[in-house]
């Protein structure tokens, strides 16, 4: 009863914040606009139990390294609701140890071998697609050159004649420094239909980035090459419910 009361508060918060729920956190790519909400299916739930497991999964390898193996599900898991002082947090987790197990529970913590949309697949918070598909028909980026500065603007459409599975967007960007850049963003289960994404590049150098403290990108001039995939579950997981749909792939070119 307390687990059931807990999934319908989550249902509750997801409802008015699954709009601001996003996965990708760069500061030169941006997920401008994604297809109607009413196209995704449980759209009240599934952003919001991947924001609680990304809050969750750092916590608990710290609380099993610095306290050891804890016995079980019950413990791990009230010890995250105790450190972060949220039940919801515990109740997600107690949902998903108590699917695989507290051992190999421990396991993929401890090997960092666990994503926010299997941990919330296994929850059964987030819907599973094994038949679905998605096929990129339209692919372009504008403006094809610019000067640092600028905006391009990467925009897709696909169809999906069965439907698909929770997974994302990932966008890879190959710099002429060879820096890498990238980002991925949540993408909901979908019923069949024609979907278009759209995905902003701002060719400026971070604000934030402190070049004594991390690598920065300059933004040189030159060809950055594009890829974009469509996964089911997160892009690269090997854990089930995880392919990769379709990907696709351009370039755009910075002048001096």
């Amino acid at each position: 009863m307390y687990k059931t009361l807990i999934c319908v508060l989550i249902a509750i918060i997801g409802i008015s914040n699954a709009s601001n729920v996003a996965k990708g956190s760069s500061y030169n790519i941006k997920h401008i606009t994604s297809s109607l909400p009413s196209s995704n299916v449980r759209l009240d739930l599934c952003p919001t139990c991947i924001d609680i497991a990304d809050r969750s999964i750092n916590v608990l390898l710290e609380l099993i390294l610095d306290t050891g193996i804890l016995g079980s599900c019950s413990a791990l898991c009230q010890a995250l609701g105790d450190k972060t002082k949220s039940a919801i947090l515990a109740t997600v987790c107690d949902l998903v140890c108590d699917v695989v197990g507290i051992d190999e529970f421990i396991k993929l913590i401890d090997k960092a071998d666990i994503d926010p949309i299997w941990y919330c697949e296994i929850a059964k918070m987030c819907p599973v697609n094994d038949n679905g598909d998605a096929k990129i028909t339209k692919f372009s980026i504008t403006p094809p050159t610019g000067k640092k500065g600028t905006t391009f603007v990467v925009d897709l459409t696909f169809v999906s004649m069965n439907g698909t599975g929770t997974g994302e967007i990932a966008i890879d960007i190959h710099a002429p420094d060879h820096m890498p850049l990238g980002d991925s963003f949540l993408w909901e289960a979908k019923k069949a239909g024609t979907y278009t994404e759209r995905i902003s590049v701002k060719a400026e150098p971070n604000p934030r980035c402190d070049p004594t403290q991390e690598p920065c990108e300059e933004w040189l001039p030159g060809t950055y090459n594009v890829t974009v995939q469509i996964c089911n579950g997160e892009c690269g997981s090997h854990h089930p419910h995880s392919s990769i749909y379709d990907t696709a792939k351009g370039s755009f070119e910075l002048t001096k």
